[in-house]
């Protein structure tokens, strides 16, 4: 199938197929989750319960990266400006939630290729 940008339809040599498909980027996600529950800059962003944000998160990322359009159907067009704009996001925060982001997928089982 055609790639259009980031919002590609799911395709089978996408990396989404490529690293596992939805259980990779669930696994992603709840390594990523616990790594912010633990920390006091970004932990006070987020909702008492994480499990929405979980999902939300687990299926930009598949749609993101070539997935089912799951995030779409749900949420509408992912406007990731616009959802964060009431947080008060700085360089700690950004910071923050990079280091956990790639510590969490440093910790899966990823061929290097895909990685970056």
């Amino acid at each position: 199938m055609k790639q259009e940008g980031h919002n590609m339809d799911f395709q089978a040599s996408s990396v989404y197929q490529r690293v596992g498909g939805r259980a990779f980027f669930i696994e992603l996600v709840d390594r990523f989750y616990n790594l912010v529950e633990s920390d006091l800059v970004l932990r006070r962003l987020y909702p008492e319960d994480l499990e929405p944000g979980k999902r939300h998160l687990a299926s930009f990322l598949a749609q993101y990266w070539g997935g089912p359009q799951d995030y779409s159907q749900e949420r509408g067009h992912p406007r990731l400006r616009r959802r964060h704009m009431e947080f008060s996001i700085g360089e700690p925060e950004r910071d923050s939630w990079v280091t956990h982001m790639k510590c969490a997928l440093d910790s899966m089982q990823i061929n290097e290729e895909e990685r970056y």
